[in-house]
């Protein structure tokens, strides 16, 4: 076994570095938003009546119940403040394992370097143990600093402890399933997608034995066991085992499976493709559209499903305000005003989320250009601008898509719900394009000038997000706020259409494609 782990300690401090920026990003936003809905809820609800009221307002409906989980004791300011947080917010914790794990193990594989470093003496599990460790104190560091932050904020230590240990355990089991994925198929892409897929599987599971009522359901789901676990009333501290159990159990599968095959292989042997490819594949663009075609299927199903639990849930919205909040919405034009913000901020929050697969077009070219099949294809009688263009309109084109997906799914969940015709919310939805053709020009911006460059684009699309979304929230001042795209765009449909910003938005996003042009055209390939 010392064998097998030899070179593990280095292979560590090496990961360390090489995610320096990603894992405190990830980190720092993690508990920020954390920390701040634990900030803001005691304004929001200031009596225990006020948060009896929300939380049955909450209960009531079955949409929010699927998304969020039950608030099982209604007089708990934390379990109320840490709503979304609880099961929503925590799928963020197990995918931020996701990419450590494939990060650190089949991307390793698939590019070549895990043979060099075997080569060089380490030992065949060495990889894996050394991902799965990262993502265990990377994990544990998030717990710690999210029960700091959220005790600070005002909840109870206690409970804070709890959660925070809830969440470090989502992110255990969410490492040890990727890591079994990560070895099934010799493809990064293929076994982030089958890990993603478990979570998905175990989230709807969730919901549905929350939405319905069989509380079973939820109990064969980690992220039901956030919800039961109970951390700001009853804890039960038990709970937290299953995490452990579960997380050592797999772990222990991949470690096996990992033994039991070739270095470079899955257990799955990929298809092999036909022997000549069709006419249309002969251009970039479509070539790319080749590549990306399931990952967009992917999304779209994803955002059609988020449009239609957020259009369900915002008419029943209602009965989850407090009496001070309610005689605010009066002066401002009632509970339509609320739905209205509602909309709007969904709208916002999926031109976020589908920022995420412009950029990764992004950092899938840039992997392309330094594996070589970039060169490749340029070596035939393909041009530098047909490639970069290519690029840009996978990108920006999958970011329209979904976003007009996300507003007609928001439409059809909304239905009666509204004022507004389906139309107007589609419109609300496709009115956000501008701020996400901008914050994805500024990655294809990055690319441009050096392919290695083009990962920077999500702390961009995370620094947009932050002073868009809660920016306000943590005092930033207007200078600040006004870097964001998305504090730019009207809030659609609380507010009236402004063709002035979509257009200077619009030319802005332009401008940085015809400048990433420019380089693009001069530099090396990586």
């Amino acid at each position: 076994m010392s064998q097998t782990l030899a070179g593990a300690p280095t292979l560590l401090r090496l990961a360390v570095r090489r995610d320096r920026w990603s894992i405190p990003a990830w980190l720092a936003v993690l508990t920020l938003v954390c920390g701040t809905s634990a900030a803001v809820t005691p304004g929001l609800y200031p009596t225990e009546a006020d948060r009896v009221a929300a939380a049955a307002g909450l209960n009531a409906s079955a949409g929010i119940v699927a998304l969020y989980g039950p608030v099982l004791d209604p007089t708990s300011l934390g379990e109320l403040a840490m709503t979304k947080m609880t099961v929503t917010y925590s799928v963020l914790v197990a995918v931020m394992t996701l990419f450590l794990v494939r990060r650190h193990t089949r991307s390793e594989e698939e590019t070549g370097r895990a043979e060099l470093l075997g080569g060089a003496g380490v030992g065949r599990l060495a990889p894996l143990v050394t991902a799965l460790g990262l993502a265990a104190v990377v994990s544990a560091l998030l717990g710690l600093l999210v029960a700091v932050t959220n005790a600070l904020a005002g909840l109870p230590w206690t409970g804070s402890v709890a959660f925070g240990a809830a969440w470090a355990g989502t992110g255990l089991v969410g490492a040890a399933i990727t890591a079994v994925c990560c070895q099934v198929s010799a493809s990064a892409r293929t076994c982030a997608g089958l890990a993603a897929a478990v979570l998905a599987v175990l989230f709807v599971a969730r919901a549905a034995g929350d939405a319905s009522g069989a509380e079973w359901l939820s109990w064969l789901s980690p992220f039901g066991w956030n919800t039961r676990l109970q951390a700001y009333g009853d804890t039960r501290w038990w709970v937290l085992g299953l995490y452990v159990a579960l997380a050592v159990a797999a772990a222990a599968v991949a470690v096996v499976l990992a033994a039991r095959r070739d270095l470079g292989a899955g257990l799955l042997a990929p298809r092999p493709g036909p022997a000549r490819g069709p006419g249309w594949l002969a251009g970039p663009l479509a070539l790319g559209v080749r590549s990306h075609v399931a990952p967009l299927w992917g999304w779209t199903a994803a955002v059609a499903l988020m449009g239609l639990l957020f259009g369900a849930i915002s008419p029943n919205l209602d009965g989850i305000l407090s009496d001070e909040t309610e005689r605010l919405l009066e002066e401002l034009g009632g509970t339509g005003a609320l739905r209205d913000t509602m909309i709007a901020s969904i709208a916002s929050i999926a031109a976020l989320i589908v920022c995420c697969f412009g950029i990764t077009v992004l950092t899938h070219a840039a992997d392309d250009e330094r594996d070589g099949r970039t060169e490749m294809v340029l070596s035939t009688r393909v041009t530098r601008a047909r490639a970069y263009w290519s690029v840009v309109t996978l990108a920006l084109g999958g970011v329209t898509w979904l976003l007009l997906v996300a507003g007609l799914a928001l439409a059809l969940g909304v239905r009666q719900g509204t004022d507004h015709s389906p139309a107007r919310i589609v419109e609300a939805a496709l009115g956000q394009a501008p701020a996400a053709w901008v914050t994805v020009a500024v990655g294809v911006l990055l690319f441009a000038f050096r392919a290695r460059w083009a990962v920077v684009g999500w702390g961009v699309l995370v620094a947009f997000g932050t002073l868009g979304q809660i920016g306000e929230l943590l005092g930033l001042p207007d200078a600040a706020l006004r870097l964001s795209p998305f504090t730019h765009v009207p809030h659609l449909p609380l507010e009236g259409a402004d063709p002035v910003s979509t257009l200077a938005l619009s030319g802005v996003a332009a401008a940085l494609l015809g400048v990433g042009w420019w380089a693009y055209r001069g530099r090396d390939l990586a």
